[in-house]
C-alpha cells in the first residue's frame, strides 16, 4: 500500500544518468528556491498488474504552489524530474505532468520491475510518498495427468492437475460434467514462482462413460482458464428379455412364443446364447441368434428360460419364467355389452402375466350367478310356506267357532260353541 509522506532529503540521480551537468545545475537552482511546504501533500496509489501489461504510476500534489514533483524506482534512481526522464529505460514514458501531478507509465512490466517507487515533492521539509507495484503471473500451462487411459466399472482412478509457474499460488478445483469434486493440493515454490498440483482419486462407473473431468484454475491474473478429459469406462454387458408373442403375456397350450434378447456394453458383447436353467433345451425349440422361438407350446415347455452375454468384462444374463396354460375354453357371450379396455405390456418376464386377471373375471361372474339362484329359490319357499299356513289356520278357525255366529252376545256365543261340540258329540254316538 502506499506509504504516508515523510521528510526526506533531495534524491540523487542515481546511476540513471551520472556526470549530467545540466541536470546538477537544474537541481542546485530547484535546491536554492525550495517553498515551505506548509498545507501541502502527497497522494499515489498501489498498483497491481498483470506480466506483460502496463502499469500506471500517479504523483499528485494537494494544494499545490508549484514545487518540483520527481518519482524515483525501487534502486532510488530518479526516473522523471519534473517532465524531464533521466533514466535511459524506454519502458517509462510520460503520460500527464502539471503543477499538481506527475503521471508515468511503465509498459511491458515483468517480475523484476516489482518493488517500491517513490513520490518526492520538493518543499521545506521535503515530502515522500511510495507506491507499490504487484506483478501477477498466470499459470504457463495446465495440464491433466490420468492414472489409465481406459477403466473398468468400479475401478478408483488417479488423476493430476499440475498448474505451472504462477504467481501467486493458483487454486485448482475439480468438476465431473457440473458436479464439483474435491481434491488434494500440493504447492511447490522455486525462486519467486509457484506450482500447485491437485490429485483426485475417482471411483467411476458405467454412468462415467463419455463424461468430462474438468480441471479449474482460480487466479487473479486470469480467468476461465481450465482443461478437461474425458473418461472411457469399460463395463460388462446389461441384458434384456422381451416377449415379442403373443402380445397380451398369455402364453397357452398350442400357441407359439418368441423372445427376443438385447444386449448392451462397453465393449459391444460378441457372445450371445439361449439356454434352459435346471433342464436341458426342448427339441422343439429354435434358437436364430438373439431370438428363441417356440411354435407349438405344451406343459412340458414350462420352465425358465436364459439369455447370457458376454464381453472383456465379463458376463450377465437376464431369465424368463414360462408357464404354459391350458387352452381356451367357449365361453357363452354376455347379454350385455361390455366395453375393456386392456393395456399390453412392454416387458413381460413371466408368462402367467393377465391370466389370473381373466380367471378372477370368471370366478366372479359363477359366484354371482350362484348367489342369484339361491336368493330365487328361497323368495319361492317363502311363498310356498306363506299359502300353506294361511289355508290351516282359516281351517282350524271354522271348527271351533261353529254354531257361534248366530249368537246375540258374547256369553251366548261361548255357551252355543260348547254345546254345539256336545250335540256333535251325541249326534256322533247316536249315529253309530
Amino acid at each position: 500500500m502506499a506509504g504516508r509522506a515523510q521528510p526526506s532529503g533531495p534524491a540523487g540521480s542515481g546511476g540513471g544518468a551520472p556526470g549530467l551537468l545540466p541536470l546538477l545545475l537544474l537541481l542546485l537552482s530547484a535546491a536554492a528556491i525550495i517553498p515551505r511546504g506548509d498545507g501541502q501533500n502527497l497522494v499515489t496509489e498501489d498498483v497491481t498488474v498483470v506480466e506483460g501489461d502496463v502499469a500506471t504510476i500517479s504523483c499528485r500534489v494537494k494544494n499545490s504552489d508549484d514545487s518540483v514533483i520527481q518519482l524515483l524506482n525501487p534502486n532510488r534512481q530518479t526516473i522523471y524530474f519534473r517532465d524531464f526522464r533521466p533514466l535511459k529505460d524506454s519502458r517509462f514514458q510520460l503520460v500527464n505532468f502539471s503543477n499538481s501531478e506527475l503521471r508515468v507509465s511503465l509498459t511491458n512490466v515483468s517480475i523484476s520491475d516489482e518493488g517500491r517507487y517513490f513520490c518526492q515533492l520538493y518543499t521545506d521539509p521535503p515530502q515522500e510518498i511510495y507506491t507499490t507495484i504487484t506483478v501477477l503471473v498466470p499459470p504457463r500451462n495446465l495440464v491433466i495427468d490420468i492414472q489409465k487411459e481406459t477403466a473398468v466399472e468400479g475401478e478408483e482412478i488417479e488423476l493430476n492437475c499440475t498448474a505451472m509457474a504462477s504467481r501467486p499460488a493458483t487454486t485448482i478445483r475439480w468438476f465431473k460434467g457440473n458436479k464439483e469434486l474435491t481434491g488434494k493440493s500440493e504447492v511447490e515454490q522455486w525462486s519467486d514462482m509457484y506450482t500447485v498440483t491437485s490429485q483426485l482419486l475417482l471411483k467411476v462407473g458405467r454412468e462415467d462413460d463419455g463424461v468430462p473431468v474438468i480441471c479449474l484454475v482460480d487466479h487473479p491474473a486470469v480467468k476461465d482458464l481450465q482443461t478437461q478429459r474425458y473418461l472411457e469406462v469399460m463395463y460388462k454387458p446389461q441384458v434384456r428379455v422381451s416377449q415379442n408373442y403373443p402380445l397380451q403375456g398369455l402364453t397357452r397350450e398350442g400357441e407359439p412364443l418368441e423372445l427376443t434378447c438385447t444386449a448392451f456394453g462397453k465393449p459391444q458383447p460378441t457372445d450371445m446364447r439361449w439356454l434352459r436353467v435346471d433342464d436341458e433345451m426342448p427339441q422343439h425349440v429354435v434358437v436364430s441368434g438373439s431370438n428363441l422361438l417356440i411354435s407349438n407350446l405344451n406343459k412340458t415347455d414350462n420352465g425358465t428360460y436364459r439369455c447370457e452375454a458376454s464381453n472383456a468384462v465379463g458376463k450377465s444374463h437376464a431369465d424368463y419364467m414360462l408357464f404354459v396354460y391350458d387352452p381356451p375354453t367357449t365361453i357363452p357371450p354376455p347379454t350385455t355389452t361390455t366395453t375393456t379396455t386392456t393395456t399390453i405390456p412392454t416387458t413381460i418376464t413371466d408368462s402367467r402375466a393377465g391370466e389370473e386377471g381373466a380367471i378372477r373375471s370368471v370366478d366372479h361372474a359363477v359366484v354371482g350367478g350362484v348367489v342369484a339362484v339361491v336368493v330365487f329359490a328361497m323368495l319361492c319357499l317363502l311363498i310356498i310356506l306363506g299359502r300353506y299356513f294361511a289355508r290351516h289356520k282359516g281351517t282350524y278357525f271354522t271348527h271351533e267357532a261353529k254354531g257361534a255366529d248366530d249368537a246375540a252376545d258374547a256369553d251366548t256365543a261361548i255357551i252355543n260353541a260348547e254345546g254345539g261340540q256336545n250335540n256333535s258329540e251325541e249326534k256322533k254316538e247316536y249315529f253309530i
